[in-house]
């Protein structure tokens, strides 16, 4: 794998021509000069973007037996819990954002379906459990490890709802491919290695609650780069859903092995709360950006609107935007000060709309995105209570981890873009006994602790306060954009990322990357990156854009001294979103570019 800082090299060196003085991409290439690049790119007809090579080719495989791209999402998720168990699998959740333009079954198309799977608080999960239950009271680690960490899978039922309805091939064919990689076994591969050296994983308590996942994916400290791992635990899991489907995971033998280790750990889960768990369909977000469709995902994600209102604060101000050099300290700082706003939103606003009223059409209205973006002073930062919405109720107080996404095309038109998490890795570290999959712990993802920020350094609302059967606000953020607004135009673009609070500043820059500045996928995902979330107030920075120099006037600067000047703190350090895209060809007709973000080492598969 290239290193970024020798793919930024590339770029600014020769990536692609200016629109003015070729060729550098700082000065925001042409169109043109893009679709030339693109020449050189791998393009497809259909293809799937994974950060796993066996997990996009088990996609692929789908495609070439004539499935759609909800078959092949579906096989890929399957094939990913397999391949990446310490960033998503059976036993967590996700969110899939479906655009059905062809189906053999299915009339009144195009429609585009947001599918919601998210993991829900269990019976016990009440507003103050976590501060008064004397298990978890004085733990800090209650709500990532351990028992209580655990909220209800939803990704078994969410997959297959989605084949079921949406899907063309039957549920053996399409999980075939993870049941056989969990026989044969696979070589684990650097990031493997890597998120087992976390320090919450090799500090997790020494009690047997923990004694499967030891043996099972660290092989008692065992493991390291080039291991065979075999799961014939997950294999067997995988195959009882393929004979049985969603009964086998929430009603059968898996569910009776999930409840007893999670007894054993002091959380009682009842049969009746795991047999009772459904997916929902949602209307997605609808917005638009540059004349094009954007559809995002809703809340309980919020990845969604801050996403749809950063695109209409930069829209608002489309003329002095597409005036700064890409990567300058004018560009960052106008990015910066779009994501502090979007993050207060998520902040004040924001939880599950089950059981919560969110204001989505106000805060990603026109008229809203407008009056943020005119709030942005290009010359210094705003007190830090000052950013987000003026709407009623704003008042109130407020590492890439267990996070996997994939992106499909198939060449009928239709689309997927799909994000799953166990949110951080490895989950909450308590395998299935007899199944050997890891189990979320998502139940950090909720206010746990009032006034207290969560793993990722968000602090969030007491209006994301644990409930039974409440789902926990999200940072995925599944897109998908079309040529045009309209619903029947071509799709141009499907985008989305792993990382916590990194996943919507991760693919709100992939995005504007490929769409905005016309990078090819493969580069617009390894471009660096930047990610502010309003609290902390710090600008998380890429040495490759800090270090960076630019003219201004007649003086020479670094990036960095550009942002300090205007009030910015920065920190410098690598990029934690790890995002996979797929972007039409613009030289080449019904074809596609496909990137898999090189940090996770992942690989697209197409033909």
């Amino acid at each position: 794998m290239r290193s970024i800082a020798f793919l930024l090299s590339l770029v600014l060196l020769g990536g692609c021509a200016s629109s003015k003085n070729a060729p550098d991409f700082r000065t925001q290439p042409s169109r043109a000069s893009a679709a030339r690049v693109s020449q050189r790119e791998p393009t497809y007809k259909h293809v799937v973007a994974a950060d796993h090579l066996i997990a996009s080719q088990a996609g692929l495989e789908m495609l070439k037996k004539g499935g759609n791209a909800v078959d092949a999402a579906v096989a890929t998720s399957f094939a990913l819990s397999v391949v990446r168990p310490y960033s998503c699998g059976i036993g967590g959740g996700g969110f899939m954002l479906i655009h059905l333009k062809q189906h053999p079954r299915i009339k009144g198309l195009p429609r585009t379906i947001a599918l919601d799977y998210r993991e829900v608080a269990p019976s016990w999960a009440t507003p103050d459990f976590f501060e008064t239950n004397p298990q978890c009271r004085d733990d800090p680690d209650a709500s990532t490890r351990g028992a209580h960490a655990v909220a209800i899978p939803g990704t078994v039922a969410g997959l297959l709802y989605a084949l079921e309805t949406y899907g063309t091939l039957p549920r053996d064919v399409v999980l075939a491919p993870a049941i056989r990689a969990a026989e044969e076994g696979y070589a684990v591969d650097a990031d493997y290695i890597r998120a087992t050296k976390s320090p919450r994983v090799t500090g997790a308590p020494k009690t047997p609650i923990f004694d499967e996942f030891r043996s099972t994916y660290l092989k008692q400290g065992a493991m390291a780069e080039g291991t065979t791992l075999k799961q014939p635990g997950q294999a067997a899991a995988l195959r009882l859903i393929a004979r049985d489907g969603v009964k086998a995971f929430y009603s059968g033998e898996i569910a009776a092995e999930i409840r007893k280790i999670l007894k054993q750990g002091g959380a009682d889960v009842s049969a009746a709360e795991l047999a009772a768990y459904r997916p929902r369909e949602l209307a997605p977000i609808v917005g638009t950006y540059q004349g094009k469709r954007v559809f995002a995902f809703p809340p309980p994600s919020s990845g969604g609107i801050v996403l749809v209102q950063t695109l209409g604060m930069i829209d608002a101000r489309r003329a002095e935007f597409d005036s700064y050099d890409y990567l300058s300290s004018a560009q960052t700082h106008f990015l910066t000060e779009a994501f502090k706003h979007g993050f207060a939103d998520r902040a004040r606003f924001l939880a599950d709309p089950a059981t919560t009223e969110i204001p989505t059409l106000e805060l990603t209205s026109a008229s809203n995105t407008r009056e943020l973006a005119s709030r942005i002073d290009m010359n210094r930062v705003q007190p830090i209570e000052s950013y987000g919405s003026r709407l009623p109720g704003s008042e109130s107080s407020p590492k890439d981890g267990g996070t996997s996404h994939l992106s499909v095309v198939d060449s009928f038109g239709n689309a997927v873009a799909c994000t799953e998490t166990i949110n951080l890795s490895f989950g909450s570290l308590v395998c299935v006994p007899r199944f050997g999959f890891v189990l979320n712990d998502q139940m950090d993802d909720f206010t746990t602790r009032r006034g207290k920020p969560n793993a990722f350094g968000l602090r969030q609302d007491d209006r994301n306060l644990p409930a039974p059967g409440k789902q926990p606000l999200s940072s995925m953020c599944p897109t998908i954009l079309l040529t045009e607004d309209r619903d029947n135009a071509p799709v141009e673009l499907v985008v989305g990322g792993s990382g916590g609070p990194w996943i919507i500043t991760g693919t709100i820059q992939v995005l504007l990357d490929s769409v905005t500045y016309g990078l090819p996928a493969s580069k617009a995902v390894a471009q660096p990156r930047i990610h502010h979330q309003w609290k902390p107030d710090t600008l998380r920075i890429e040495p490759e854009i800090a270090d960076s120099r630019e003219k201004v006037g007649a003086k020479e600067q670094t990036v960095r001294a550009g942002l300090e000047a205007r009030g910015q703190s920065l920190k410098l350090g690598k990029s934690e979103c790890v995002i996979q895209a797929i972007r039409r060809s613009p030289s080449m007709p019904g074809r596609f570019e496909a990137g898999s973000d090189p940090r996770k080492g992942g690989e697209p598969a197409g033909e």
